[in-house]
Parts: structure tokens; C-alpha cells; sequence
């Protein structure tokens, strides 16, 4: 009777010390996976590192040697379109961050060599004119007899436009001096009203281009590049909007802006650029 029990005893502890053995293999295989795994993504992350360093730290170039710029050269692939899309999303924080979007575009046009010296103008387009809708008039806090004024300019640094900004202003609520240097020259608006120590509020801010698709880090498999992708990756003209309002320190609206930034934000050399 006792024979029994111990047969099936000797049997349970086979079945426990294969079952063992199984799940020794198994966790080897997964450590393997794991590790190869872990590795892999450790090789793609470092090379998308190193790329994204490598764009925001582009080296000077020698004047004599320099060749016109190409809009972000390079191939149309994943790390290339990560990179953009990195440093995308770095301008449009540091736009969103501070209240000149001049003096923004200066520290980029400085920090990625664009031009020197780094320094961004405003060009006056003269002769636009659009009339304040009733909205942006709501926005400032005029009636409709209330004089508002339109001003387009591109903002550039060197030979690149990096923006270009629709600005409505009411006029009565600047000095004469502002007024002149806005009338009368190319001053960047931002500069012309500094002294005013105003506030920006940011109405809407976005993308206009997203060089990977929505969810594309949430996706088990590398991202599909467009099946038209070949040679240099293509950047549309404009890039990123933003739509703001400045008010005097005690919340007066004065100015209503649009801005629209260029794909030249991008066109700075990477090192190993031709």
C-alpha cells in the first residue's frame, strides 16, 4: 500500500524537476531575448542621440569654403525625420517660453550659426494691409471706431527668413517713439515695444508639420517611411504657427500676432554635411 504513494511521489518529483529544467531554459531564453533586446535598442537610441547632438551642435563654417545651404540635407529616413522633429519641438518650447519671439530667433540664429553675427532684422512688407477682423478687435478690447493698424514683416537672420508675422496694433496704446520706429522703419515689432516689459499670451501654437506620424513611439515595429521617401528629406515652407496676444503689465491688450515659421529654422550645417 505504501508502494503507491511513492511511486506517484517519485513521479511528482520528476514532473517538478523537469518542470524546473523547462522553466530554467525558458527564463535563459528570455534573459537572452531581454538582453539582445535591450541591446539593440540601446544601439538605436545611442545613434538617434548622437544625431540629435550632432544637429543642435553644428560646426562653423569657413566663409571661404561655404556652399549654399540645403533645408536640412540629409536622407529621408527615421533618425533624419526624429531629429527634425526634435529640434521642431525645441523651438516651438522656447518660443513658447518667452515673450520675444525676435530675441528667440536671434539665440537660435546664434546658437546654430545661421548667420554672423546673429543677428535677426525685421523686413517691412509694404504696401499689405489686412483690416482687423471683429474677433482680433474683441481680442484687443476696441470698437469698431477705435484706429488698429496692420504690419507684415519677415523676420531674418543672414540670408534665411526664418518668419514671417502678421501683427495688428493699436496704436494709442504705444508711445510716439514706438509708433515712428514702427511707421517709418523695418524695426522687428518685439524690439520696437521691449520697453514696455509686456506679457505674451499664446492664443494657439502647433505643428504645421509633424515628420512622424501621431503614435509613432507607441508602435512595436519602426516606423513605415512614406513610400515616396528617396534622397533628401523634404521640409514643407512653413513649419510651425503661432497666434499670441501682448497686453501691458497690467493686462491691457495691445497687439495681436500671427506668426508663421519657415522650414530655414532647419537650414543650418551638421557636421558632415557637403
Amino acid at each position: 500500500m505504501l508502494r503507491r504513494p511513492m511511486a506517484k511521489s517519485r513521479v511528482l518529483l520528476q514532473v517538478m524537476a523537469a518542470t524546473r529544467n523547462v522553466a530554467r531554459k525558458t527564463a535563459k531564453t528570455t534573459v537572452k531575448t531581454t538582453v539582445k533586446a535591450t541591446a539593440r535598442c540601446a544601439v538605436e537610441c545611442t545613434a538617434i542621440g548622437a544625431g540629435v547632438a550632432l544637429v543642435l551642435a553644428a560646426g562653423q563654417l569657413h566663409a571661404e569654403s561655404a556652399a549654399p545651404a540645403h533645408t536640412f540635407s540629409g536622407q529621408d529616413d527615421f533618425v533624419n525625420r526624429l531629429e527634425a522633429l526634435a529640434l521642431l519641438q525645441t523651438l516651438n518650447a522656447e518660443l513658447l517660453s518667452n515673450p520675444s519671439a525676435t530675441l528667440t530667433l536671434e539665440r537660435w540664429c546664434a546658437r546654430h550659426q545661421l548667420a554672423s553675427p546673429a543677428r535677426v532684422v525685421a523686413r517691412l512688407v509694404r504696401g499689405a494691409d489686412k483690416v482687423a477682423t471683429a474677433a482680433i478687435r474683441q481680442t484687443l478690447g476696441v470698437g469698431e471706431a477705435e484706429p488698429v493698424r496692420y504690419r507684415r514683416v519677415q523676420l531674418a537672420c543672414g540670408d534665411f527668413v526664418l518668419s514671417e508675422a502678421d501683427n495688428w496694433y493699436v496704436p494709442a496704446r504705444l508711445t510716439s517713439e514706438m509708433n515712428r520706429l514702427l511707421d517709418e522703419t523695418d524695426t522687428a515689432f518685439g524690439r520696437a515695444v521691449q520697453a514696455l516689459q509686456f506679457r505674451r499670451r499664446t492664443l494657439s501654437a502647433r505643428l504645421l508639420w509633424t515628420p512622424l506620424p501621431d503614435g509613432w513611439e507607441m508602435s512595436s515595429r519602426r516606423v513605415q517611411m512614406p513610400a515616396t521617401a528617396a534622397g533628401t528629406l523634404a521640409v514643407p515652407t512653413e513649419v510651425i504657427r503661432h497666434e499670441a496676444v501682448l497686453s501691458l503689465p497690467d493686462g491691457t491688450p495691445f497687439s495681436v500676432v500671427v506668426e508663421t515659421y519657415t522650414d530655414k529654422v532647419l537650414a543650418f550645417r551638421r557636421p558632415g554635411d557637403r
